[in-house]
């Protein structure tokens, strides 16, 4: 007879290590089914550019004439208001550098501040694509209603107009933040030898549907992590003031805000040309090389009109503002995008960062299969949570025996 094999005894776990992992799986527990939520969201929209103009093809894009000749801001303006009906005004406007662009105006007016859903903070926000050649309305949108406004806004805080909703989504994403290091701390191999890294970087597909499962939430949550932090900090510097502050403060080495560019209009002079035409007509002369260019009506008084020129086709980070009397046309004032501290610019890339867009079409796709693992982790985490708890149900005694490898 064969002498038994000596019974070897797993390593204890440190206490800080028993605390690492207690925390995990509770906080798991708590914020898993935000998370859940979140990133199905955040796939959802994820591609919703590229969605929304492949089912509105005909009206997003339209046939350029030869002289490329477009018919004058102002004109388009109440060509749109008046599609609305006369009563709600157009707030913002979207050019296009791109030829056959069909332009975008829109409409919004708030509702109740004080309301406590998303639908009832808003009392109309509508999106009117105009061909910019001939004035023809290709599109009329209830933007309120839109699919993938309703999305953005349930990402954003679940619907809720109250500070609670995203209250709740931020300090889930801050609990999820800490899960993604605290389970770093768990899967980290204590050493690299083949079989290590085999079990830590590979799903072993032809095993049960326990070990797939272990496998999906261990192996695919380390290939996402870094992605899944920076979804998860840069939705933090929406919900918590402070922690934009804090980003704002360390990037800029600085607790000065940014510099406001201030500028009045002069009631007393006016023009015979029309003061919208002018400032956009000027804008474009300026922003020669932008790929869009945003304009703002003046709401009166001594409101100016802004102009925001664009550099990237998609994102939002990198854009210079003028500022114009809205009696004159005249240029007031001019702020860059160079004159911008690296805190400022850094707030400024927040949204194109969380959406992925930063990076184009591949940040988009790295954002939506990060968002998609990140949803499936609190499902999987479950999972393994649930076998082990089955497992010591059916045999109380095996955490007093000895285990083998």
């Amino acid at each position: 007879m064969s002498p038994t094999k000596p019974i070897q005894k797993k390593t204890k776990k440190s206490r800080i290590r028993k605390i690492n992992d207690w925390l995990h799986l509770w906080l798991g527990i708590t914020s898993g089914l935000v998370v859940f939520h979140l990133g199905i969201t955040g796939c959802i929209f994820a591609f919703q550019k590229e969605i929304t103009e492949f089912i509105h093809r005909k009206e997003f894009f339209v046939e350029v004439p030869a002289n490329k000749k477009t018919i004058p801001l102002s004109i388009l303006k109440a060509t749109a208001e008046k599609t609305l009906g006369g009563k709600k005004k157009v707030t913002f406007i979207s050019s296009y550098r791109q030829a056959d662009r069909a332009w975008e105006f829109g409409a919004y007016k708030p509702g109740n501040p004080k309301a406590f859903w998303y639908f009832d903070s808003i009392d109309y926000y509508d999106i009117v694509l105009i061909n910019p050649y001939t004035g023809k309305v290709t599109l009329v949108s209830d933007y309120k209603y839109e699919f993938f406004s309703i999305i953005k806004m349930l990402h954003w805080s679940f619907l809720i107009n109250h500070p609670i909703g995203q209250q709740i989504i931020g300090w889930s994403s801050f609990i999820f933040v800490f899960l993604l290091i605290s389970g770093m701390i768990m899967w980290w191999p204590k050493n690299l030898k083949k079989s290590n890294f085999d079990k830590s970087f590979k799903i072993k597909w032809k095993a049960k549907f326990k070990r797939i499962n272990y496998d999906l939430h261990n192996v695919l949550g380390f290939y996402v992590m870094i992605i899944c932090l920076m979804l998860a900090l840069t939705g933090l510097v929406w919900a918590f003031q402070w922690f934009q502050t804090t980003v704002y403060v360390v990037a800029s080495r600085s607790i000065s805000p940014p510099k406001q560019i201030v500028a009045q209009s002069d009631s007393t002079k006016s023009v015979k040309a029309i003061p919208f035409d002018v400032a956009f007509e000027t804008a474009q002369k300026l922003f020669k090389n932008a790929e869009r260019i945003g304009m703002s009506p003046a709401g009166g008084g001594t409101a100016t009109i802004y102009a925001t020129g664009y550099s990237g086709k998609e994102t939002y980070w990198n854009f210079d503002v003028l500022l114009f009397d809205q009696y004159t046309g005249k240029l007031l004032a001019r702020k860059n995008q160079r004159d911008k501290n690296a805190g400022e610019a850094l707030i400024g890339m927040n949204y194109d960062i969380h959406v992925g867009a930063i990076l184009g079409l591949p940040g988009k796709v790295m954002a939506f299969f990060a968002s998609l693992i990140a949803a499936s982790l609190p499902i999987t985490g479950f999972i393994i949570w649930w076998g082990k708890k089955k497992k010591n149900k059916n045999h109380p005694g095996t955490k007093n025996l000895p285990q083998h490898h």
